[in-house]
Formats: C-alpha cells, structure tokens, sequence
C-alpha cells in the first residue's frame, strides 16, 4: 500500500519568530502582510480569541491592546531560509520529497515498508523542533488527499498528539472521524465549492467520498472526481519531485505611501524586475515578453482611478536583468500619466521556455551573450554573499528605503542570513 505524509510546520511566520525570541512562547503574537496591512500568521492564542485571518491590523487594535497581541511585520528572509532548513531535513527521511508550499510537503514512505509511518512522524516531530526549533503536525494515507485530512485531524485532535495516520484506524473509526469534519475540510474544496456542495447535501467529508463520481465530474469538474476516489483510497495523484516550469513570473507590492512621479514609479518597476529575473535564473529558465501594470486605489472613490497595463516583447527570450529591466521601462513609459495616486506597481514575465533551448537574437554579437551571463554569475553572486538587493541596475541596488517602499516597521532580524543580525549570546 502506498504510504503518503504530509509534514506542516504549525502557524509558520509565527514559530519562525518564536524560535529567535523564546520569550514569544505562549504569548498571543501576530504577523502582518506587506505594509503591515492584515493578519496573514496568528499564535494559537490569537486563534483562541477569535481573531479571523485576513483580518486588517487596525480592526483588532483596540482587542490587542486589551489582550496585549504582539505585531510583527513580515520577514521573508527569515521565513524563506528556515524554510530551507525544514525541507532540508524532510529529505533525510525521503528523497522522494514534494514541496507543496513554503511551510508543507509530501514525502513518500513507500519505498521504507520496515518502518511504522506514526512512529516516524513521531521522529520528523521531534528532530525538527530540535534541529531547527519549530512545531509540526505529520498525516499519513494511502493518496495525498487523505494525507492532507490526516494533517488536519493531527492538529485539531488532541488524542493524536501532533501525529496522526489514518492506516490505523479501523473502517468505524475512519468513517466517524470523516463524519466530524465539514466538506470544507478536503483539500481543493473552497468556499464556494462548498456552497454547493451543501445544496447536494454533502456536507461533511464521508458524504464526499459516499457521492457518486462520476456526477460530479459532470456537474463541477474531474479534479473534483479525482478528490472522491482519492478519498477512497485510489491514487489519483502523483508526487511532483520536481515543479513544473511557470507560465509566469510576477513581482509586485503595494508602496508604502502613494506616488505620483515616473521617477519613482521606475525605481519599484526596476526593483520588480530584477527580483523577477532572479527567479528566471533560478529555475532555468528565460522570458519572451515583460509585462507591467499599475494601480490606484479603488477603495478611495474621491480619488481619479487609473489602472494601466502594457507589454513588451523582447528580441529574443532572455533571463538578464538588464534586458528585462529595459523591456520594463518601456512599457511603464507608455502607460504612466500624470495627475494620478499610484498604490502599486508590478511586473509580469512570460511566454516562459527552457533556458537550454534558448535562440539568440538575430544580430546579437557572438560573445556578447557570454559576457552577459558572466555579469549575472557576479550579480547574483553578490545578492547571496551580501543580501538582496545589495547590486543591481539603477535604483535596483539601492539599500536606502525609498518613499514608495514597502512599510516594515515591526521587522525583526534577519537571524540566519545576515552577518550582522547574528543572535548575540552573552556568559
């Protein structure tokens, strides 16, 4: 029988914090989106009061004075190394590994039918707290689907201690655990899936797997009927060891205050750009056409809203950041207007291929080619050594804020990449 886990590292920006700051430990804390917008990570005791995700800081500011809720802005180089460092030591226990996001991923224990898959969840439980210091929950089924709902009931049921295999359970007990969770639960089925879903009367997660599939591969979807038969133990999906290629690469953020100038609208383009063409080299691959849009705000009726978008085509598909940092500016240039209250700007590459089957343009120089890729060997050489951002084309390399950077003002150390951000230990 084919053995899937599922491994999620509990409220993950929050545990990340923690493991710099013991103190945090049962303190209600929270981490905010980009410009310290909403809620996007909430400590268990946050949870307990009640306090939705997605929710806007300023909403809950009088409730977090009253139950002394501690802000943290987001700390994406922090999350994305420890990150690193989870997925890291999940591959020691599989090499058949799936990363499924930032905090999660599949392994498959088939290939190891000697060990008892609770007892190694158990051991993933207590290496990764040790050696990297955060909580996770383990489920394991015979299909990622049931794996998914196993990882569920790991965390919401306190009898299976953060580890739960849905194997050991008889058919009675599986069915009952699989009457106490809502539709919503099953991986892939949203809010307005589950709306209708409800209409059928499915309403829990073994009326899914009792429903018939084929009917509602004809009324929604086959992803749906795949859903049901993995439910019922048939594999319907596989594990992606590797990603598939993009279709796209975006960069974008909202500015920290608004901006009106082409100036500074072609600094974030530029910073857009580069960050997104750091991305193209690491996956291997290159770009045909480089979009960008901008946004006012809609929420602000008072104000003249304006929400432009325009694409260049490049001469050839390419992954350096000068080109594409060219082909960028030429299409803000022809859709920036004065007279409007810019809130955001981001850049979209597409038409995305194998950088190894890469043709060159028609009149490009025999060397050329080869002296640019060395100028980017040296520029993403320099953003690891020294930090992102730290090189790069005009305002691109800039380490001083600018007026329409993002607002972080509850940022805390980048702990495990910067020099000088290293916890200071004293006897």
């Amino acid at each position: 029988m084919r053995r899937i886990a599922l491994v999620d590292v509990n409220n993950f920006y929050v545990s990340c914090e923690r493991v710099f700051n013991p103190k945090l430990e049962g303190q209600p804390i929270v981490v905010l989106s980009n410009n310290d917008g909403c809620i996007v990570s909430r400590s268990a005791e946050v949870k307990a009061l009640g306090v939705p995700n997605g929710s806007p800081w300023y909403h809950v500011r009088e409730l977090a004075e009253k139950h002394q809720i501690q802000a943290f802005s987001s700390n994406y180089t922090l999350y994305g190394d420890m990150s690193r460092r989870v997925m890291d030591v999940l591959r020691q226990f599989s090499p058949d590994q799936e990363i499924y996001s930032i905090d999660e991923a599949f392994i498959d224990l088939t290939p190891q039918p000697h060990l008892e898959p609770a007892a190694l969840g158990r051991l993933i439980r207590q290496r990764l707290k040790q050696w990297v210091g955060v909580p996770v929950s383990v489920g394991v089924g015979s299909t990622k689907t049931i794996a998914k709902l196993a990882n569920h009931a790991a965390k919401k049921r306190a009898e299976f201690a953060g580890v739960c295999d849905l194997g050991l359970l008889d058919a009675g007990a599986l069915d009952a655990l699989m009457r106490g969770f809502g539709v919503r639960e099953v991986w892939g089925v949203g809010p307005k899936l589950e709306a209708k879903l409800t209409e059928r009367g499915i309403r829990t997660v073994a009326d899914l797997r009792d429903a018939p599939a084929s009917a509602l591969r004809e009324a929604y979807s086959v992803v749906l009927e795949r859903t049901v038969r993995e439910l019922r133990g048939v594999s319907c999906l596989r594990l992606d060891q590797v990603r598939p290629a993009r279709q796209q690469i975006i960069s974008s953020r909202s500015f920290g205050e608004p901006v009106f100038a082409l100036e500074e609208l072609v600094q974030s383009v530029q910073r857009h750009a580069t960050r997104a063409a750091e991305k193209l080299r690491r996956d291997g691959s290159v770009a045909a056409v480089v979009g960008v849009w901008l946004e006012t705000n809609r929420f602000r009726k008072q104000d003249a809203q304006y929400h432009p978008s325009a694409s260049t085509r490049l001469p050839a598909p390419t992954d350096d950041t000068l080109s594409l940092v060219a082909g960028a500016r030429r299409a803000l240039e022809r859709i920036f207007r004065k007279g409007y209250r810019y809130v955001k700007a981001g850049v979209c590459l597409s038409d995305i291929g194998d950088r190894r089957v890469r043709q060159g343009a028609l009149f490009e120089l025999p060397d050329h080619a080869a002296k640019r890729e060395r100028l980017m060997k040296v520029l993403d050489a320099a953003n690891e050594r020294y930090g992102s951002g730290i090189l790069g084309p005009g305002h691109a390399g800039m380490t001083r804020p600018a007026r329409w950077a993002m607002k972080r003002l509850m940022t805390t150390p980048a702990y495990t990449t910067s020099w000088n951000d290293l916890v200071r230990v004293q006897a």
